[in-house]
């Protein structure tokens, strides 16, 4: 195991002088086509749930994408947002960033993917392509900002509100779209470019390999995908929960050790044998029993984002072990690409249960109360028809 291994080289072309100059006719064919009305299910207020809306999506550019959206996972951030409960929203908003789906058209520039390609976009759909992260493959963590699939302002686009892929279809520059191979199930792909990608990049950060023992600490959504990416890795898995009720599904999901939390003979038992555990919980929770737990060097990376304050971490647990505490945000486009031919090669999809639009509101619902084994998906086939006049 070894920290701070190097990223893949970006995918994107290098940015040239002029490409953040916020010109909407700057890369445009010289005959762009038109736009369409795309059906949609999003929100038009904090509290009214998500229903039917029309979304007009823009004449692709020469470096866009136009593409037919086939799947969409339901993320537990599309919640807070529709919500409002990450602050305050412009509605109508629709959510979702882990689409599948099949190129219809490209811009005269876009090359590396034609009509008919199954294609996927994640969690951001531009960013400043000329900060030091971007030019490193970490859009990621744009200094000037990354650009969300949705709820965010679109600076090459006229600052329009992006909207996501609870949708028939979605316009997105080439630069932040990935190709999805061809022998995974493409509605159990949709997950992966949101909790596929979160838990494989502080795996390869640090650099797992074979005999490298893995801590989980949670069952959820990113759980299961860290369970099954680390051993896909070839490493020891050991999954920390506090339900006894969670202890058959970690083993049927590969773990190798189930160790219950509020044991405290179990956890004085794991003392010393983890190298990385991958912090998935999103509650209020004292990390200080977890540190105890991870070898010299060891590291213990947060993904969960708890809303109220966690116990202090006591400093004399990471100095005693050189312990390293971190925290990780999805993956730049590279390493999405990178994670995606991983899961081909091994096999690796999320487990899902596949919803119709009329189902969304349910869906939330019960993700709200962890009734979900492990990611609900979108079937966007089941959405109405689009309106004559777009909503948003």
């Amino acid at each position: 195991m070894t920290p701070g291994r190097p990223v893949p080289p970006p995918l994107a072309r290098p940015a040239l002088p002029n490409d953040a100059v916020t010109d909407p006719a700057a890369d445009l064919d010289t005959d762009p086509g038109t736009g369409l009305l795309a059906a949609a299910y999003g929100a038009v207020s904090p509290d009214g749930g998500l229903a039917p809306l029309t979304l007009a999506r823009r004449a692709p550019k020469a470096d866009d994408v136009e593409i037919a959206i086939e799947f969409c996972g339901l993320c537990h951030s599309d919640v807070h947002a529709s919500r409002g409960e990450w602050g305050n929203q412009k509605y109508p908003l629709v959510p979702g960033h882990e689409i599948v789906g099949t190129v219809s058209r490209v811009g005269s520039a876009v090359t590396d993917f034609t009509p008919g390609d199954r294609v996927g976009v994640g969690c951001m759909v531009d960013s400043c392509r000329e900060c030091e992260s971007c030019l490193d493959g970490l859009e990621q963590y744009c200094e000037n900002g990354m650009t969300g699939t949705y709820g965010a302002k679109d600076s090459r686009n006229g600052d329009a509100i992006t909207q996501g892929g609870y949708s028939s279809a979605v316009v997105v520059d080439r630069r932040y779209v990935v190709r999805v191979p061809g022998n995974l199930d493409p509605a159990a792909v949709a997950p992966l470019l949101c909790a596929g990608v979160t838990t494989f990049s502080p795996l390869r950060h640090f650099d797992v390999e074979e005999g490298d023992v893995v801590g989980v600490v949670g069952l959820g959504g990113l759980g299961h995908m860290a369970v099954k990416l680390a051993k896909a890795m070839g490493a020891v898995v050991k999954v920390f929960t506090t339900s006894e009720g969670k202890v058959p599904a970690a083993l049927e999901l590969g773990a190798d050790e189930v160790i219950l939390s509020r044991d405290k003979d179990a956890m004085a038992a794991a003392d010393r044998t983890i190298d990385l555990i991958i912090d998935t919980v999103a509650a209020p929770h004292d990390l200080n029993p977890f540190f105890r737990t991870l070898r010299v060097d060891g590291a213990l990376f947060q993904l969960g984002m708890p809303s109220d304050a966690m116990p202090p971490v006591n400093p004399g647990a990471l100095i005693r072990r050189r312990i390293a505490y971190a925290g990780s945000l999805i993956g730049g486009i590279a390493e999405t690409q990178e994670m995606l031919d991983f899961c081909a090669e091994h096999g690796v999809v999320a487990d899902i249960e596949l919803v119709r639009a009329d189902q969304l509101n349910e869906a939330y619902d019960r993700m709200v109360a962890g009734d979900v084994k492990y990611r609900f998906v979108l079937d966007t086939s089941t959405l109405q028809a689009p309106a004559e006049k777009a909503d948003v």
